[in-house]
This record gives C-alpha cells, structure tokens and sequence, in this order.
C-alpha cells in the first residue's frame, strides 16, 4: 500500500538521509541540483513544523519526502515564460526517493497522491522546477502530465517550470 502522510520531527533523519541520496543520485547523473548543504536540516524542520513536509510510504515505509506547500513560491511570479492559470497554486519542492525505492514508478504515485491532497484543499494548480540537466526528472514530470511553462530562478539558479491543471 501506498500512503502520503505528514512529515514527522522523529523521522528527521530518516527523510534527511532520503534527500542525500537523492542529491548524490543527482551527481551520479552527472550535475548538480542540490548542493552539500541543500537541503539542510533546518529546511526539512521548518517543513515539518509549517506542515509542508510530506513522506511516501511503501508498505510503512519510508520510501520518498517531498515539500507541499500552499502559499505560493516567491520566484514563481517572475517566470519568463507563462503559467497555464493565474489561479492559486500548490507547489512541489525537494522531491527525492530513497536508493531501495527508485525505479519503481513512485513518481507516479507521489504525484497522484499530492494532486488529489491538493484538490482536497481546493488548489487545482500544481507547479514544480528542476535543473535543465534533470532529464530524469524532466521525463517523469511530462509523463506525470505536467507542462513546461519557461524558466524561474531557484537556490542561485535557473530552473525549467513546469505546471499541471488538476
């Protein structure tokens, strides 16, 4: 079975050791999105405690994180580019999967699973960025239905954006 739930303080390590898995996966694909200190431990407590962080669960568990967040993006004005709306916005950030987890179609999941919490709180926009060298991430977003709408600026850098209309 898999669950989308809340993040949890006595689960810190265990989401901050999923996230530098992911980071070094990043580097194994031969760029670098997340540096050595992003995300840090202080990020991922300010998502538990605001309520924007977010673990997948696999049969109990912990198989991915991700940031949900509900109050917009700074950036995401600034566009150069598009978005398909101009109706407010949920946003995803800091999605990773843990080693034993990847390559078996969670993306799927944890994107169905965000949109349908996004609906229940009446957002019907969901956005995210990635790192133009993210082909990975690129293909999973297109084939998870979201569009590229242009380029925001995110952590010091420029950053592909995507939507998708729930």
């Amino acid at each position: 079975m898999i669950k989308l739930e809340l993040a949890t303080m006595n689960e810190l390590s265990v989401y901050i050791d999923i996230l530098r898995s992911a980071r070094d996966f990043q580097r194994e694909q031969g760029f670098i999105q997340w540096t050595d200190t992003f995300p840090s431990e202080e990020l991922i407590k300010k998502d538990i405690e605001n309520k924007n962080g977010y673990v997948l669960r696999v049969d109990g568990a912990a198989a991915g994180y991700m940031y949900i967040g509900f109050d917009g993006d700074a950036e995401y004005p600034k566009i150069v580019g598009a978005w398909h709306t101009g109706e407010k916005y949920a946003v995803i950030h800091r999605i990773g999967f843990a080693d034993g987890f990847r390559g078996r179609g969670l993306s799927e999941a944890a994107f169905t699973l965000a949109g349908e919490l996004c609906r229940e709180r009446g957002f019907y926009d969901l956005r995210i960025d990635t790192h133009e060298d993210n082909k990975r991430m690129q293909h999973v977003l297109e084939k998870n239905g979201f569009s590229y709408c242009g380029t925001v600026m995110q952590n010091g850098g420029e950053r592909m954006a995507y939507d998708k209309i729930l």
